[in-house]
């Protein structure tokens, strides 16, 4: 056992909590002040759930972290997100030292519940069907939940998160949680009254918490459990009409009988499933989203009071909003893929926007996060490596956390040395000039400003994913804010027109600022910072003379008019 597992154990005797976790809400101290791990909330719940383990007696040589994947719809960054985050735990887990893995599970004999908005009508005729079962409309996959599910191991491979694989079909299919299955089954009475007592949801005082596969139609949903044989360990369904997603779906009327042993397929619904899986499977932690509160809350009654088994820790997290303020989502079509992200950002700025916190709705959007993600990835880099902004002395709390962003943002893997930083939207406004044989011209014009020391892979890169950051959102000027008094709105509109009228070469354009600020009473290294704010959204860059000079005086000219008049 390590000295820093044996800390760790040390700190974590005390209290018992009830499982659910602080969300990330709290400081990632201990009780004694103690900055924990990197000091993030990732080692703020990886300690409260170490904690919580012990006080249950439970072995702790191996920690198992679940994150449950949807395969009903193209998986979104918050798709990521749970899994990504469930990973951070993993990690915080073995930097305390402690063993764990990550269980990435597919859901994939979820029903379709209504065909996502941008995929073919024809899926129509498949729902309430096992997305298992569902031919993949784009014939590059053995089913529709496969062809989904591998858009998201994708995303995960891509920005470096190990898991183990899991999938609903094979879990059911070989009678995994066919002893789960049993008890909620032979409890259902019960369970049913509590689910209405606690969410206020009555279906299943009318019928089991289960959904045969109807054999006839395929169909999941319309299949309605009505009784179930303890001794032989089947359930006997009706194929029913029902409503699902505010529409009318047939059932075919065909009565079977469905073994829970794999011999026949099936699912638990989802208000028993996970706690069948959590003790099948001994998840000790699994983060779960704000709309699924209710079942999680039933799910962790049906774990202790039915199975035996202490519900996993868990963290709540809010979900991920378009700019528009609307939810995310598969089904609405307003998805953001990790793919697209990656695009136009690094594998490190995805892991940064998950890991900065979990707590609190986010509205979320390429064109204005990826940009200040990457500088920020830049600047926690900057921290790590020893240059220590101000606000960060003299606090250890806040240093420890931006120093285990930047490391959880890595992966606890990093570099050796600090990379050459070049700001994102230098980046992009260098390569909307330069589109022809772009990477070696902005590279170029990045060491004759003085802004990297030599060429290197990350540089280009870093070109290559702001070049296609310019060629999507063709726009002008930085989005930082700038406070303009009369004496600095007096400046930049002598600048403006200074470049309006073409003043010539670099040192001119750099002597005319200085000159414009000073015979207007503005301070220079205001008006320079505003320039910057106005034309990269940074408050600092290169040297503006050469930099106005090569993406023209013009563009410049309507980017300070349009942002001071």
């Amino acid at each position: 056992m390590t000295d820093t597992r044996d800390a760790a154990k040390a700190t974590a005797e005390g209290s018992r909590d009830d499982g659910r976790g602080s969300g990330g809400n709290s400081s990632s101290r201990d009780g004694s002040g103690d900055v924990i791990g990197h000091g993030t909330w990732l080692d703020k719940l990886a300690y409260e759930l170490v904690r919580r383990e012990e006080s249950l007696g439970r072995d702790t040589g191996m920690i198992i972290v679940e994150s449950g994947l949807g395969a009903s719809g193209i998986p979104h960054i918050g798709s990521l997100g749970d899994a990504a985050r469930a990973y951070g735990v993993k990690l915080a887990l073995g930097n305390l030292g402690y063993d764990s893995k990550l269980v990435a599970y597919s859901d994939d004999l979820d029903g379709l519940r209504k065909v996502p908005d941008g995929l073919p009508a024809s899926l129509e005729e498949h729902l309430a069907r096992p997305v298992s079962l569902i031919p993949d409309p784009f014939s590059c996959h053995d089913s529709y939940g496969a062809h989904m599910s591998s858009i998201l191991l994708d995303g995960l491979d891509r920005v470096g998160i190990e898991y183990e694989f899991r999938r609903a079909y094979d879990t059911y299919r070989q009678g995994l949680l066919r002893d789960q299955i049993h008890a909620i089954l032979c409890r259902s009475a019960e369970i049913g009254e509590k689910i209405a007592e606690m969410v206020g949801q009555s279906k299943y005082q009318m019928s089991l918490p289960y959904f045969p596969v109807c054999e006839s139609c395929s169909r999941l949903y319309t299949a309605q459990a009505v009784s179930y044989d303890e001794s032989a360990r089947a359930v006997s369904y009706e194929c029913r009409d029902t409503q699902m997603a505010g529409r009318a779906i047939s059932g075919c009327g065909h009565s079977g009988c469905a073994k829970i042993d794999g011999g026949s397929l099936g699912k638990l619904a989802w208000k028993v499933e996970f706690a069948a899986r959590w003790a099948a499977f001994d998840v000790r932690f699994e983060a779960y989203g704000k709309d699924i509160m209710d079942s999680v809350r039933v799910n962790d009654w049906v774990a202790e009071h039915v199975l035996g088994y202490a519900p996993p820790h868990h963290a709540k997290y809010e979900m991920f909003l378009d700019k528009g303020g609307k939810k995310i989502s598969k089904s609405a079509g307003n998805v953001l893929t990790a793919q697209r992200w990656l695009e136009f950002g690094s594998p490190q700025s995805i892991l940064l926007l998950l890991y900065k916190r979990i707590a609190g709705a986010r509205e979320l959007g390429i064109r204005e996060d990826v940009p200040s993600l990457m500088d920020e990835f830049n600047e926690l880099e900057d921290v790590y490596f020893g240059r220590v902004r101000k606000e960060l002395r003299g606090n250890p709390a806040k240093l420890a956390k931006a120093r285990g962003l930047y490391l959880y943002a890595n992966l606890l893997r990093p570099p050796e040395r600090p990379g050459a930083h070049v700001g994102y939207m230098l980046a992009a406004k260098l390569a909307r000039v330069y589109r022809t044989d772009r990477a070696r011209r902005v590279v170029e014009k990045l060491l004759e400003y003085g802004t990297i020391p030599e060429p290197s892979p990350e540089v280009e890169e870093l070109v290559r994913l702001a070049g296609n950051y310019a060629d999507e959102f063709d726009e002008e000027g930085g989005s930082a804010e700038i406070a303009v008094d009369d004496n600095m709105r007096a400046a930049l509109g002598s600048i403006a027109r200074m470049l309006d009228s073409g003043r010539g070469t670099p040192d001119d354009i750099q002597t005319g600022i200085y000159d414009a600020a000073k015979s207007c009473g503005a301070q220079p290294k205001d008006v320079f910072a505003a320039l910057y704010q106005i034309i990269l959204g940074s408050r600092r860059g290169p040297r503006l003379g050469p930099f106005i000079a090569d993406i023209g005086e013009a563009r410049v000219s309507k980017m300070i008019t349009e942002r001071v008049s």
